[in-house]
């Protein structure tokens, strides 16, 4: 399993494993402090994406900026969330524990999971989303709760692909909460880690 993709894996309760999934670019050492951060205590999953795009690694292809290879995104959906699976059986935590935090690329494979694999995740925040293509009619996401976070001066994803998504998975039954900040761009901020430590919190009850 660990062949299976570059990761880091840090242990913390079984029943709350934090999955971070990095932008483009990124590594799967990006994001671990972060999670540290926000989720004290949980474990910490954070793989690297496999396709490289001048050299910068990300998770599933694109055809261009805001156009996703749709085929390969479902591909590898599918792959990291076998992967995730597996990664539970051999580390031994909970998969109806798993959190994904996601970053732009990051955050859209998040999405196309929760479309796709949505039994591998429990909540997930998407940073700086687009909506990756219509989920399928009969996803029921009752309930999960989904964080969506997006910004009006954001150069990669009009803010309206992100509207999009909240809708999609609000009439699927997710309980969205949607953080827009008409001043920020691409890049996270600070009011961003503070809305995703108070969702984190929330969710821990």
């Amino acid at each position: 399993m660990s062949e299976s993709f570059a990761h880091v894996f840090e242990p913390g309760d079984p029943d709350r494993t934090l999955l971070l999934l990095h932008g483009t670019g990124g590594s799967e050492n990006d994001l671990v402090s972060l999670g540290r951060q926000l989720a004290p205590g949980a474990g910490i999953l954070s793989p690297r994406g496999k396709v490289l795009e001048n050299g910068m690694p990300r998770f599933f292809r694109r055809l261009a900026v805001g156009q996703l290879d749709i085929p390969d995104l479902l591909l590898r959906t599918d792959e990291l969330a076998d992967w995730i699976v597996a990664a539970a059986s051999d580390y031994g935590f909970n998969t109806k524990g798993v959190i994904a935090l996601g970053l732009s690329n990051g955050a859209n494979i998040a999405a196309s999971m929760l479309f796709r694999r949505p039994e591998v995740l429990a909540a997930a925040a998407l940073l700086k989303p687009m909506l990756p293509y219509p989920p399928p009619e009969d996803l029921d996401l009752t309930d999960t709760p989904v964080l969506v976070i997006s910004g009006g001066r954001d150069q990669f994803v009009p803010a309206e692909e992100s509207e999009a998504l909240v809708k999609a998975l609000e009439a699927h039954g997710a309980r969205v909460s949607f953080q827009f900040d008409p001043e920020a761009g691409h890049g996270l901020t600070q009011d961003d880690v503070l809305g995703t430590a108070r969702w984190l919190a929330e969710l821990a009850g």
